[in-house]
């Protein structure tokens, strides 16, 4: 009689997100650290200006796309993404979640404020220069390259691997625990790290759901991207 050594499928694909999590964006920042240290070695750009920090942005969430491509095509699963132009209904899907997003994010930093608690800064709020110029190219950037970037990884590759072997709910938690702890490099204290985490499983969450219903990348992808768009948006208006 052998002792059944079989690694159980749960694990394997738990794994396996892990990994392409970390993949992309070990290949994601390689990318962006390539292309900006070009730019400032040719004189494109200057460190610690808005065109730097777009450049990096835009380079670190474009090279996602060769990360999620060399994983499926490595470990086979090409089939693992589902992806089509957004049909209409879709569309109105992506808007009324972008806006159920946006005040979800409201509502829940007005509840964490009446319990005295504050989240941390996402640094990529931050202009490094002229704030109207950052601002206006971060909604383009934000909804064209961030967002379906991010849920190409998040919900298309990591959510997606783990539906192979668990229910729909674990799935989406997990990758909305992932993609959390992926946004916890914020500004401020731990507590208003964790802050800022928690409300971002909460949306990351619904983006998943969004997914599960629709089994096409692209609406929470552009919903994340349009969401984004509205919060820097808010920031011009601000600035004006």
């Amino acid at each position: 009689m052998t002792d059944d050594l079989s690694v159980p499928a749960e694990l394997i694909h738990a794994a396996s997100a892990v990994f392409a999590l970390v993949f992309g964006l070990v290949v994601g920042g390689l990318i962006g650290q390539l292309a900006t240290s070009v730019a400032v070695g040719v004189g494109i750009v200057a460190p610690e200006t808005n065109a730097f920090t777009l450049l990096q942005t835009v380079a670190n969430f474009v090279g996602f796309l060769p990360a999620v491509v060399g994983y499926l095509v490595i470990t086979d699963q090409q089939d693992l993404v589902s992806v089509s132009l957004p049909s209409l209904r879709e569309a109105g899907l992506i808007v009324g979640s972008a806006v159920l997003l946006y005040g979800l994010q409201i509502g829940l930093l007005l509840t964490l404020r009446e319990f005295g608690f504050r989240t941390g800064e996402n640094p990529a709020t931050i202009a490094a220069g002229d704030p109207v110029v950052y601002y206006t190219a971060m909604i383009v950037v934000s909804l064209f390259v961030v967002g379906p970037a991010e849920e190409l990884l998040l919900r298309g590759v990591v959510q997606g691997g783990l539906r192979r072997s668990l229910d729909a709910a674990p799935a989406i938690l997990i990758a909305a625990l992932m993609f959390g702890v992926l946004h916890g490099n914020v500004e401020g204290s731990t507590v208003e790290q964790v802050a800022y985490m928690g409300v971002t499983v909460i949306l990351g969450a619904i983006l998943g759901v969004l997914y599960e219903r629709t089994q096409n990348v692209l609406v929470p992808g552009l919903a994340h991207g349009l969401y984004n768009a509205i919060i820097f948006a808010g920031l011009l208006r601000g600035v004006l």
